[in-house]
């Protein structure tokens, strides 16, 4: 015999599709530090026309539908300068930026993708119109994506072998 008794006031739940949606939506990005045998990090500058024109950052970009950081971060290096790593780069850090250029949130996950070459070239993308080996006392007065606290907690991260966790480009 069913001995309950049915809720008179039982509070709605939305299906699993519906409450889907109002969770908050995040722009994912990848990027990877390369580091020669100075300890320089490779830096790309944005093209004019491009987001970001002028900017100097780390090879990366958005994630593709259904990609993992891991296999965008690989293939962004790829697209814009044409290497190709000979193992699985390692996570050093994670960015959280409450608001880019009003898209909304967006997270970056950065990888250590180990040393180049001392005769590796670099095949720029259309993206970018200059690529260089910069030390981080080299870019106190460059315009920089991330910002220099950023580049530096992650050029210690990759060095050190941890893992930085910044917020706004800032470590935390």
């Amino acid at each position: 015999m069913d001995t309950t008794v049915p809720a008179t006031e039982v509070p709605r739940v939305l299906p699993r599709d519906e409450w889907v949606k109002t969770l908050p939506q995040s722009i994912v990005a990848a990027c990877v530090l390369l580091l020669d045998a100075e300890d320089r990090m490779l830096l790309l500058r944005y093209a004019e026309g491009q987001p970001g024109a002028g900017l100097w950052g780390l090879p990366g970009g958005m994630l593709d539908h259904g990609e993992d950081p891991l296999g965008a971060a690989c293939r962004e290096l790829h697209e814009e300068t044409g290497i190709v790593l000979d193992r699985e780069p390692r996570f050093i850090g994670y960015d959280h930026r409450a608001d880019v250029k009003g898209t909304g949130p967006v997270i970056d996950f950065f990888f250590h993708g180990g040393r180049l070459a001392p005769e590796q070239t670099v095949r720029r993308s259309g993206e970018h119109d200059q690529d260089g080996l910069f030390a981080l006392s080299d870019l106190e007065s460059t315009p920089l994506m991330p910002p220099l606290p950023a580049l530096a907690a992650l050029h210690t991260a990759a060095l050190t072998g941890t893992v930085v966790c910044l917020r706004e480009g800032l470590p935390r």
